[in-house]
């Protein structure tokens, strides 16, 4: 008897670790949440100009319309933090290209095993995109763009009392987190949200803007720790002998002093420290601890069959270091990169609190410390949610990571 004819179907392709890593990650539901809530801060940090910004979208006092709100998110007298200007370019580029880019390719983006290549193609065109923004970025602060400082809230207002025609859409907040002149350490209310500071600011626009400063000094910091401590450990685990004694012992130097007390006196040094070199300073005291585990785990992958099967072709050291033996080892580094982000974020807000931070930036530290100075509980409670809650996302997603990564814990 003749078979049927099967269908032309494609062989289902075997799920790839990340897959795999990824659908158990699913099944914890408090981290999968706790993923969304740090997205949640992460798309509130970068459109904060849409809720307090002291220029309108629209502005037409009889001259024609234009946009001071467009021209002025670049402007460096208005941010003169290039944080901001890189969340402001994200707010501008990224999110409306991620947007158009998911609708187009939501189906694609999916859990699928077949749509794998053309995702990964998806995936490649947004590596490209990231580098075109980031050369924008570059560019944005080599020809930085300034313009004279306006009060269009003020003139909208005499404008408006004199009987003039005037249109202006302002954000819902019409001030940034500079705005002095409010009543001193008023109350929560209607106007003010989480009230008002000793140095007359509103808390709840610091309270947003500082969402950026946190989350950026945690990333960052953490990639340059764990930079250094991923080219250390896999250098004293791969070559041993007098290499690994010598890392060993310069790690043991580091780790002798406690790590808080080596950026306590590195930015007392510093004559106006900013965030960047509280990033820094983080960055290059807290890498032993990313180094060890990096070490440990080339120590345990160092004899498998893959590795002495590269050695044997005469693949050279770096390849084997960097493209066989990393990968395999990089579980555990994520896991301790997400605590690190938390850690980084409560030690810049514990410098911040001791008046060692970047005055310039609008820190949560910064408010909690002029809250415990002055008892106002409004300037305590308010930042100290505000780290909390970043904190406790950051470790629950962690935790969720590193119950994915473990074989044992496997549903």
């Amino acid at each position: 008897m003749s078979q049927p004819l099967l269908p032309d179907v494609a062989p289902p392709q075997d799920q790839t670790f990340g897959d795999i890593v990824w659908l158990q990650f699913k099944k914890n539901r408090v981290a999968y949440f706790s993923l969304w809530g740090l997205g949640a801060l992460f798309v509130l940090a970068t459109t904060a100009p849409l809720v307090a910004l002291g220029r309108p979208f629209i502005w037409n006092i009889g001259e024609g319309f234009s946009s001071p709100w467009l021209t002025g998110i670049f402007d460096r007298n208005y941010f003169e933090n290039p944080v901001d200007i890189f969340f402001n370019m994200l707010l501008v580029m990224v999110l409306p290209i991620t947007a158009i880019a998911y609708a187009r390719h939501r189906h694609i983006l999916r859990l699928s095993l077949d749509k794998r290549p053309r995702r990964a193609k998806v995936l490649k065109e947004l590596r490209i995109g990231a580098g075109l923004i980031f050369v924008c970025f570059v560019a944005i602060l080599v020809n930085p763009h300034a313009e004279p400082y306006t009060q269009y809230a003020d003139i909208a207002e005499a404008r408006a009392e004199a009987g003039e025609d005037v249109s202006a859409f302002f954000p819902p907040v019409k001030y940034m987190f500079r705005k002095t002149g409010f009543k001193s350490l008023s109350r929560p209310s209607a106007t003010h949200w989480l009230g008002v500071d000793e140095s007359t600011r509103d808390v709840a626009v610091r309270i947003l803007y500082g969402t950026r400063i946190s989350l950026t000094i945690g990333i960052i910091a953490v990639a340059i720790y764990m930079t250094i401590g991923i080219i250390l450990g896999a250098l004293a685990g791969f070559y041993a002998g007098k290499v690994d004694i010598i890392i060993q012992r310069l790690i043991e130097i580091v780790m002798s002093i406690p790590a808080l007390i080596i950026i306590l006196v590195l930015v007392a040094f510093l004559e106006k420290p900013s965030i960047f070199h509280i990033m820094l300073v983080i960055g290059l005291v807290r890498w032993t601890g990313v180094a060890r585990l990096v070490r440990g785990e080339f120590y345990r992958l160092r004899g498998q069959d893959f590795v002495t099967s590269a050695i044997a072709l005469g693949y050279p050291p770096q390849r084997i270091i960097f493209g066989h033996i990393l990968p395999n080892a990089m579980g555990p580094v994520l896991v301790a990169a997400t605590f690190g982000v938390a850690g980084a974020i409560l030690l810049e807000s514990t410098l911040s609190f001791l008046g060692l931070g970047d005055l310039s930036a609008p820190s949560w530290g910064q408010t909690l410390s002029e809250g415990y100075s002055s008892g106002a509980w409004h300037l305590i409670l308010a930042p100290g949610f505000a780290i909390f809650i970043t904190v406790s996302l950051l470790n629950l997603v962690g935790e969720g990571l590193r119950d994915a990564l473990d074989p044992k814990m496997r549903k």
